[in-house]
């Protein structure tokens, strides 16, 4: 079997006139929904913007593909800008942080990384969970919600309703740790530091990390934003782990094609290093570049919020993409049967993570 290394972005600079020809209808298309999502995004800021531009986007989705030329468009978001969010996601991290941060909230965030990724795949066999779908939920509910899911899902081919599905997954259980986290660090006397080390190693998305811990008090909030962008990092090892397995392997889509065609499957191929490193994906490096330049004080201190929300927005008008790309058919097939694995992975984290802090004395605190 034959792959081409995702470490090489896309070659459409080679042309740019045509680029522009064939992907500016549907790239505004995704633009114009991720503008829509982040306004909603400000009235609501629980929802957050993706979640809105994929429900856009799958409303309008049999509308937009009747219209051929904004196909290429809709592709090039749903990849490319999805890709480049993920390398300006570097921004919002610095060396300094994670050093000061990394040796406190480490155990707590590996016990319940570990914890969740196991429970996803042992769950998701047993719950009947093909295809990748398992793997986004548990990344997603494992490290850092949306933004893992954006990173790995070129890594290992997923297809739009999976992305759609999983996303939507990990919203719902983001807005029930809101209501119910602050509660149970009151409940186990918490101090405000400890409820943001909960917070950030146990929430997914960044605004409902705020929500929930600007509830509890001003002291979390701060410390458990920290902890969920040190969370982030996360991506990294995952990420090239999945790249190469998939280098090996082939995706989920080319194994169920490969069986269903009757074929055997190919041998894995052997992995040396310098085939592993062309198996990394570049925009994960681009994402380590950037976290880089930004601890050495390169990127002004003031362009660090903007280049974040720029990053937040991409996400937005890549997960446009994804929903005008998903097959709402396809999203009701998949049945309840997720959902119920967002639930128990849900709980396996939060589970993990109070254990974690109980049996490192964090909960005397």
């Amino acid at each position: 079997m034959t792959r081409t290394p995702t470490a090489s972005p896309p070659r459409f600079l080679a042309s740019p006139a045509r680029f522009l020809a064939g992907v500016a209808p549907g790239l505004l298309i995704c633009l114009a929904l991720a503008a829509t999502a982040t306004v909603l995004s400000r009235w609501v800021p629980i929802l957050g913007s993706a979640v809105p531009a994929i429900l856009l986007g799958v409303l309008l989705a049999p509308l937009v593909r009747r219209w051929s030329a904004a196909g290429r468009g809709i592709t090039f978001s749903s990849k490319f800008v999805l890709q480049l969010s993920v390398v300006l996601l570097g921004s919002q991290l610095s060396l300094g942080a994670i050093a000061r941060v990394g040796l406190e909230s480490l155990p707590v965030m590996l016990v319940s990384l570990a914890a969740c990724l196991i429970g996803a795949w042992l769950l998701g066999r047993w719950l009947g969970i093909t295809g990748d779908l398992k793997t986004l939920i548990g990344v997603g509910t494992g490290i850092c919600g949306a933004s893992a899911i954006a990173a790995v899902s070129p890594v290992i081919g997923a297809v739009s309703a999976d992305i759609a599905y999983a996303i939507s997954t990990i919203f719902l259980f983001n807005i029930l740790a809101v209501l119910v986290f602050p509660a149970i660090g009151t409940a186990l006397g918490m101090s405000e530091h400890t409820f943001g080390l909960f917070a950030g190693t146990a929430i997914n998305d960044t605004s409902s990390v705020v929500a929930a811990a600007s509830v509890f008090g001003a002291g979390a909030l701060g410390f458990a934003v920290v902890v969920k962008l040190v969370r982030t990092l996360m991506i990294i090892p995952i990420s090239v782990a999945l790249a190469i397995y998939v280098g090996r392997h082939g995706t989920e889509a080319e194994r169920l094609a490969a069986s269903a065609a009757g074929a055997s499957a190919p041998p894995p191929a052997k992995m040396t290093w310098r085939r592993a490193g062309k198996l990394v994906p570049w925009f994960l490096i681009g994402f380590l570049v950037v976290a880089a330049v930004g601890s050495l004080g390169i990127i002004p201190e003031a362009a660090t919020e903007p280049i974040s929300r720029v990053s937040v927005f991409l996400i937005a008008a890549a997960m446009a993409g994804i929903g005008l790309s998903t097959d709402l058919g396809k999203f009701r097939s998949a049945g309840l049967k997720p959902l119920l694995l967002g639930c128990l992975l849900w709980l396996v984290v939060t589970g993990a993570s109070l254990l974690t802090l109980w049996a490192t004395g964090a909960l005397a605190g």
